[in-house]
């Protein structure tokens, strides 16, 4: 193994601890020698990486939406229609909340804590991932899917804003009364009835 896989594997580590230590105490709450130790490695060892506990939180979040990003215009890529990714970016989206409770809790509760993240975060990342909603709109609009009087940049917000509040709802409900599924075939039903 050579040096620069080892130290993507600690840094890795170190994030994977981060998001479990995050969820289970809360971003305040937490400090870096309870990360430090949930990734098995001495406390020093974090400022190699991460300059301070913020830092691993907004790190998170930004290879998080990498990942996402690339895996949700992978999934589209496939699809032939604006209505079949519209309802893809959704099923999607909602999906990876149901997948990964652990950082899902952390996104949507514990970053918006962080007072660097919310005054500092540039949202490139975050942008990038919001503006696939209104590339698939444009194209809508292009064939004749959507109505031409929709402008592109409310509907993405209008949309994001629905599926983080769905997110927020099921993070925080002790009773799931929905499933995420049936919650994705609603909102992508209200959506598209209105940009149609």
């Amino acid at each position: 193994m050579n040096s620069t896989n080892g130290i993507n594997d600690k840094r890795q580590r170190i994030l994977k601890a981060a998001a479990r230590v995050f969820s289970r105490k809360g971003f305040y709450k937490s400090t870096v020698a309870e990360i430090a130790k949930e990734a098995q490695v001495a406390d020093g060892t974090i400022y190699l990486y991460f300059k301070n506990k913020d830092d691993i939180l907004i790190t998170l979040f930004e290879d998080e939406m990498a990942t996402v990003i690339r895996e949700m215009k992978q999934e589209l890529s496939g699809l032939d229609t604006a209505e079949q990714k519209i309802r893809k970016f959704i099923e999607k989206h909602l999906a990876l909340i149901d997948e990964n409770r652990e950082l899902a809790e952390v996104i949507q509760i514990e970053l918006r804590q962080s007072h660097k993240f919310m005054k500092e975060y540039s949202g490139t990342k975050f942008r990038d991932y919001v503006n696939i909603i209104s590339s698939i709109i444009n194209e809508g609009q292009k064939n004749g899917e959507f109505n031409q009087d929709i402008i592109p940049g409310i509907a993405k917000i209008v949309l994001f804003g629905s599926l983080d509040e769905l997110s927020n709802y099921w993070v925080l409900s002790k009773r799931k009364k929905y499933s995420l599924s049936l919650c994705a075939q609603i909102t992508g039903d209200i959506f598209l009835s209105g940009i149609k």
